[in-house]
This record gives structure tokens, C-alpha cells and sequence, in this order.
């Protein structure tokens, strides 16, 4: 690649880049920006590795991709890392008050009692994802208290788990009107408070309850039905699908299709199945 006539311009280095990345890093902490939303994984050229369509390597002026983040890995895991599990537990707090603070969704702003952030432990086996809060929740502040929520506890117990050793939150913070689903924008204008929740949470496991919860997590249009059972990625973390607690309320044959999944979660946890 040129930049004038006659001349070239070298490629940068890892190191250069590393160095850059740290330098930018540092520059945000001097401006007092705490953290910020990940975006997606890059790619780069890799001078060595040959392209699988053209059989070129980048180094001969053929281009291949490269996870950005294996060049970054360093600099990322200090930066989300960092933290102790006592700075992680003030950052949820102070989470919690910019999300009670949130009025981004007008309707919901208008029309919620008081927000709702999610409960449980850090660094948890599982953290399970609904889709908001009902009325019950919306009264409370805490998700998954109402007859859905009961049944939920019951599966956590069934698994040999209790209910303060797990995570529980939801895609949105605000109960909908008539406990209506979340509208696309109101999930992606609460999808920032998300991230970083899971960011400063780090689940080993985490367990969507629904199609709303797992669409929206996954970024997918796939039903439950496709969804359930099967292991998904979010971010390096085990995604887990299955249907929701309100859903068996309506539905109590699917019980024994929820046990199943939780007992496939169960197996790769290494925790034994009751």
C-alpha cells in the first residue's frame, strides 16, 4: 500500500498497535471515561498467514483476517479486568443508579413504578435472562418475584442451587405497558445497560428464558423451539435457551422439556444432576 508516488508505507507492528491501543486507554482515564461498550471483533492482516481463497499471504500484498482481539488481548483483559469483586460490586451500584435515572424510552419512563436492575451474585454458575419486568417486579424493583418468578425459584432449587447463588436480570429494566414485549427500540436502548452488567457480573453459564430474551440476547430471529436445548455463544459465555417460567404457567407439559435443558446445563457445569 502507498500513500505518495514512489514511496511505501510500512505496515504497523503488534507492538505498534498494542502500544497505541494503551496509549488511547490512557487517554480515556485521564478524561475520566470509566468504560465503554464492545464492539465488534475487527479483523487485521496477519503478514505470515496465507489467504484461504488466494493462497497469498499478506506479506506478499494478499490480505488475510485476524482476530483484533489476539493482538489486543493484553491491553482488553487489564482494562475489563482490572477491577477487584469489591470495585465490580460499586460499579454495579453505580450502574443500577444511572439506570434508575434512564428515561432513553419515554413510554416506559412515564409509566414504570421504579426501575428494575437484577439481583444475585457475582462471578455466578448461571445467570438467568428474561425478558422484563411484570407488574410484580415493577412494584418490588426485583426481577422475578411474581408467580413466574416462584416457578423459577423452584428450577433453581431443583438444580441443587438456591436462588442469592445465581444471577437473575432481564433484557429490559422497565416493565412495558400491560406487561406487552419489549418494542426493538426499547431493547436496544437498554442493550448498553446489559453489556455492561454482564461485563462486571461474568457468569460462567448463562440461561435464556424465552424467545425474547434469547432473540435479543443472540441477536437472532430464531424460535425457542430452534433455540432451546442447544448450547449458543454470547461473548465467550455458554448460552443456554429454554422456555420461560411464565410460558410453563400456561404450558405446564413444556416443564419436562425445561428440566432436560437444565440438566444438560447441569452437565457441563460439572454439577451433578438431583
Amino acid at each position: 500500500m502507498s500513500d505518495a508516488p514512489g514511496r511505501k508505507t510500512a505496515s504497523p507492528q503488534p507492538e505498534d498497535l498494542q502500544r497505541q491501543a494503551r496509549q488511547h486507554i490512557d487517554s480515556l482515564r485521564a478524561a475520566g471515561v470509566e468504560w465503554v461498550p464492545r464492539g465488534a471483533p475487527l479483523t487485521v492482516e496477519r503478514p505470515d498467514t496465507p489467504n484461504p481463497n488466494t493462497g497469498v499471504s499478506a506479506g506478499s500484498g494478499g490480505s488475510t483476517p485476524a482476530a483484533a482481539h489476539e493482538l489486543f488481548a493484553d491491553t482488553l483483559s487489564s482494562a475489563n479486568d482490572g477491577l477487584s469483586l469489591e470495585q465490580r460490586r460499586h460499579e454495579l451500584q453505580v450502574l443500577a443508579e444511572r439506570v434508575s435515572q434512564c428515561t432513553r424510552c419515554s413510554e416506559l419512563a412515564s409509566t414504570r413504578t421504579q426501575t428494575v436492575f437484577g439481583v444475585g451474585k457475582i462471578e455466578p454458575e448461571i445467570c438467568f435472562i428474561g425478558e422484563a419486568p411484570g407488574a410484580d417486579e415493577d412494584a418490588q424493583g426485583e426481577p422475578f418475584v411474581g408467580a413466574a418468578g416462584q416457578l423459577l425459584n423452584r428450577i433453581i432449587i431443583a438444580c441443587g442451587m438456591k436462588r442469592e447463588e445465581v444471577y437473575i436480570c432481564n433484557i429490559l429494566r422497565c416493565r412495558p405497558p400491560g406487561n406487552r414485549l419489549p418494542l426493538p427500540h426499547e431493547a436496544s436502548s437498554c442493550r448498553e445497560f446489559l453489556e455492561r452488567q454482564l461485563e462486571l457480573v461474568r457468569p460462567r453459564f448463562i440461561c435464556a428464558l424465552g424467545a425474547c430474551a434469547a432473540q435479543n440476547l443472540l441477536g437472532t430471529t430464531a424460535p425457542i423451539g430452534r433455540l432451546r436445548g442447544q448450547f449458543q455463544d454470547y461473548r465467550g459465555i455458554p448460552v443456554l435457551c429454554t422456555y420461560h417460567p411464565a410460558y410453563l404457567l400456561r404450558s405446564p407439559d413444556k416443564k419436562k422439556d425445561v428440566w432436560e435443558d437444565m440438566k444438560k446445563l447441569l452437565r457441563r457445569l460439572g454439577r451433578p444432576v438431583p
